[in-house]
């Protein structure tokens, strides 16, 4: 792959310089063979033309003496033989510079051929000999890693003899030492930590003793009767409480009832009193109208009416 990548890259590289040669040959012929001054049709757009412009008339011979200028007449075409003359040097001079620019160009277009198979043949002996190159370097290469391959499988297999051999060793030596330590033979000794001997060394503790035992279920004996004593106060302090807000109801209620009773009592006298005081109104309008109809009224009277209206 890497030899196809430089191939394709000396070949696009080469491409690239065919195209900038072959443009910079066309472009130094345009400027060379191909100049805006050779044109037929350059007076036209020639932007000199004001400056190069005479006046209308030169002699009688002038060329551009028209009719309307009555300059030159029909018939009158004294120059024919001269202008004749003109024409044919200068069409043969045009066919000469074409006949030359016509060899020239063949040279430059064979040059360019030449120097595009030059070039062509050293980037194929130069790719030929980065691919000779490259095919050494590869053996070599290869050799190289099959040495070291070979190198490194005999020390891998010398490693592994030699770690096996190790782990044989260790494992002999740590089944002498589980055989011979504290271990399976459950030292109680084993465990006492040296901070103090109420801890022990978790990987080392083989368990508790009975006289330990015991005082655990001791501690839980008499933390379960804390436990009972302490629901016990709880429920007779929660009756308490049920009794006093018994207590407190039942006196709410009788004070609401005895309120009541005031109540009916007060709208009991409320309601004879105003039916004392309607009828004592009645007996008075009924002693009024017989006093009107026997006495003429007095001042007295008013004052009484007014009294009692009051």
């Amino acid at each position: 792959m890497k030899q196809n990548d430089k191939i394709i890259c000396m070949l696009e590289e080469r491409q690239k310089q065919d195209i900038k040669n072959l443009n910079k040959a066309v472009t130094e012929f345009q400027q060379n063979f191909q100049k805006p001054e050779t044109r037929r049709e350059f007076d036209l757009s020639d932007p000199q033309s004001l400056k190069k412009d005479t006046s209308a008339r030169l002699s009688d011979n002038d060329p551009r003496c028209t009719v309307s200028g009555l300059q030159k007449f029909l018939g009158e075409d004294l120059n024919h033989d001269q202008r004749v003359k003109f024409q044919k040097e200068q069409s043969r001079e045009w066919s000469l510079q074409q006949q030359r620019d016509w060899k020239n160009a063949l040279a430059d277009q064979k040059f360019a051929e030449d120097l595009h198979d030059k070039n062509r043949i050293d980037l194929d002996q130069k790719a030929m000999e980065l691919q000779r190159k490259e095919v050494e370097t590869r053996q070599a290469v290869c050799a190289a890693t099959k040495d070291f391959n070979r190198t490194q499988a005999a020390e891998f297999a010398e490693r592994k003899m030699l770690e096996k051999r190790q782990e044989e060793e260790d494992n002999v030596a740590e089944i002498s030492n589980l055989l011979r330590g504290d271990l399976l033979s459950e030292n109680p000794e084993q465990a006492a930590s040296s901070f103090g001997r109420h801890r022990v060394i978790t990987d080392r503790w083989k368990g508790m003793n009975q006289d330990q035992l015991m005082a655990i279920r001791y501690t839980q004996q008499q933390q379960v009767l804390e436990k009972l004593r302490l629901q016990e106060e709880e429920r007779q302090r929660n009756a308490e409480w049920e009794r006093q807000r018994i207590q407190a109801a039942r006196a709410q209620l009788l004070f609401e009832r005895h309120q009541q009773r005031l109540n009916r009592e007060l709208r009991r006298t409320l309601d004879n009193t105003n039916a004392q005081l309607s009828q004592e109104q009645k007996s008075k309008k009924i002693y009024l109208q017989e006093e009107v109809y026997s006495n003429f009224p007095t001042g007295q009277y008013f004052t009484q009416f007014n009294t009692t209206s009051r």
